[in-house]
């Protein structure tokens, strides 16, 4: 008996190490990541000479493409905004119909939410970005031209927008469900002991119960919209110019990325300033997270 005992502790032990070294291993990537990036990135401030206020603030973008040579303009200011305006605005988009099927699927009807809605939304996940694009490419541009008849067609910000609320749907959608229905029952059960009506319920405490975690499906949503770039690279537009409407093209830092990268010279000035994209890609990434974490200990301690 002991030594069964002692087996199974060895072997617990190993798995223990197993999970601990790919843990480690996990945690030293992302370091590495971020270590990369920064020493890439910083390249066009500290060997380049640019200022961080010229490259966030500033719209002249004409980085010279030859290595070695500095001296031109790295203004990311237009592919920053493309990037706010259109992740900001596909998170408006998505939230009404993302809350309301999550209080569907958790409050209205659990039975049809759990054995069809909720599996249905789960296969959106698994799209590839470039069917999203292509969608968007060949549905809703032509009719966003159709109906708007604006001057560049239907590439716009309003078009990679509603791609970008389609796609981060099923994340907002899940994640505020799963909070949804971590509410303890003997809230609703209080509510309606004191005459409250079921949308009354809803509304005015389970939601508010449950904000906390509906507010880090909305941050894992945004997270996702601000570093697709296929999906929104097809429909955008791709101008080099603000947006002067939703109708208005754009461009946005993944796309940006996505399509000058390969075709730079190692260490110009034109690549070095598409790192500095990629680093402040990452930043933004990293204060979404550690937001998330935020959110979620302040629910635990509420």
């Amino acid at each position: 008996m002991d030594k069964v005992v002692q087996k199974a502790i060895a072997k617990d032990k190993r798995w223990r190490a197993v999970y601990i070294a790919c843990g480690l291993l996990i945690v030293a990537l992302t370091l590495l990541m971020g270590a990369f990036l920064l020493y890439q990135g910083s390249q066009t401030f500290l060997k380049a000479h640019h200022s961080v206020w010229e490259f966030l603030f500033t719209s002249d973008w004409a980085p010279l493409d030859k290595t070695g040579m500095f001296g031109g303009k790295v203004g990311a200011a237009i592919y920053i905004v493309g990037s706010l305006e259109t992740c900001l605005l596909g998170l408006l988009i998505c939230l009404p119909f993302a809350i309301g099927s999550a209080v569907f699927m958790t409050e209205i009807s659990p039975k049809i939410g759990e054995k069809f809605f909720r599996p249905a939304t789960e296969i959106y996940v698994s799209i590839p970005s470039v069917v999203y694009g292509w969608f968007g490419l060949t549905k809703l541009v032509p009719i966003i031209r159709n109906a708007f008849h604006p001057k560049m067609g239907g590439f716009s910000v309003l078009a990679a927008s509603i791609v970008l609320a389609i796609m981060i749907f099923p994340t907002i959608t899940t994640v505020a469900a799963d909070a949804i229905k971590s509410v303890p029952n003997s809230y609703r059960e209080g509510a309606y002991g004191l005459g409250a009506t079921r949308w009354q319920v809803i509304g005015k405490v389970v939601l508010p119960a449950a904000s906390g975690g509906i507010l880090t499906g909305v941050v894992l949503g945004l997270a996702r919209a601000i570093g697709e770039a296929l999906a929104v690279a097809m429909v955008i537009g791709k101008t080099r110019s603000f947006a002067t409407s939703l109708l208005s093209p754009t461009s946005n830092l993944t796309s940006a990325i996505a399509a000058d990268m390969g075709n730079t010279a190692q260490g110009g000035e034109y690549n070095l300033a598409l790192w500095s994209m990629a680093l402040l890609l990452f930043i933004i990434s990293v204060v979404l997270i550690v937001l998330i974490h935020k959110l979620g200990n302040g629910k635990k301690e509420k």
